[in-house]
């Protein structure tokens, strides 16, 4: 299972970061969309929808948002998604319990697959829109991620212990967390060691790098939440190795709302 990881991310990635730094704003945002439409396909049978009419009417649902989406107030939708990812904190680590009012109300987990999706859209075309810097933040963010993931996964494997969040996702440790935050710092000091900015901006870097990291996991957990409600291993069966789109990106669909709203609110106030 490793090895088919390792390969299908040493070719995966690469074409990715290409794509990620030559695409114009309007080419990439066009291919984020479709990513968003696999993940929405996928996501209609994390949440329980057989028929394909009905998977249908929910993928068309989520083009429409995406498209009026482009009309909304930026920072505001990053504040919503905020606070969202906050509110599902909250029911990972209530579930199974917690799910008794959500666990079998499709309507509801569709609500979730908006506050999901759309936002993640928004905040990762927002990350890359500034022509000169986008393209290398938004790769910060994902090395980011990917690499805190790394830390996580072989922290875990070492030392791992003490389960995070059993109920949800008995593989994952405290141990693995950890892991997952050294390598974050690493990463945060290469990246500002590189722009060189004041003191301030390092406080703020390290500790957004920090929270962007916490919030990936929280994004993670999420989805295996998903998965357990309904009986599910992986979302899709897109990538060998690695299940669908939705099990590659749903750090990403938490971290990237809260790394773009931690940035928009560096550059206003600091």
């Amino acid at each position: 299972m490793l090895k088919k990881r390792l390969i299908t991310a040493a070719f995966l990635i690469p074409i990715f970061v290409v794509l990620l730094l030559k695409l114009s704003s309007l080419q990439f945002g066009v291919l984020t969309a479709a990513f968003v439409l696999i993940g929405a396909w996928e996501w209609s049978a994390l949440i329980g929808l057989k028929r394909v009419a009905a998977r249908i009417v929910y993928l068309v649902f989520i083009f429409f948002l995406l498209q009026a989406s482009l009309y909304l107030y930026i920072p505001m939708t990053l504040e919503i998604a905020f606070v969202w990812w906050l509110f599902a904190t909250a029911l990972i680590f209530l579930y199974p319990k917690g799910s008794a009012f959500w666990g079998k109300a499709i309507l509801l987990q569709g609500l979730m697959g908006v506050l999901v999706l759309i936002p993640a859209w928004v905040a990762i075309n927002f990350i890359r829109m500034p022509a000169n810097e986008g393209p290398d933040v938004l790769l910060f963010l994902c090395v980011l991620i990917w690499g805190a993931d790394s830390g996580a996964y072989f922290a875990g494997k070492k030392w791992g212990k003490n389960k995070l969040a059993p109920n949800v996702s008995p593989g994952k440790t405290r141990e693995g967390l950890y892991g997952a935050l050294l390598t974050t710092v690493l990463i945060a000091f290469v990246g500002l060691s590189l722009q060189n900015p004041p003191l301030m901006y390092w406080v703020a870097g390290f500790f957004l790098a920090m929270i962007t990291v916490i919030f990936s996991v929280i994004g993670d957990l999420f989805e295996s939440m998903l998965k357990r409600n309904v009986g599910l291993k992986d979302s899709g069966r897109l990538f060998p190795g690695h299940g669908g789109l939705l099990d590659r990106i749903d750090s990403l669909t938490a971290a990237a709302p809260v790394f773009a709203l931690g940035g928009w609110l560096i550059s206003r106030y600091l």
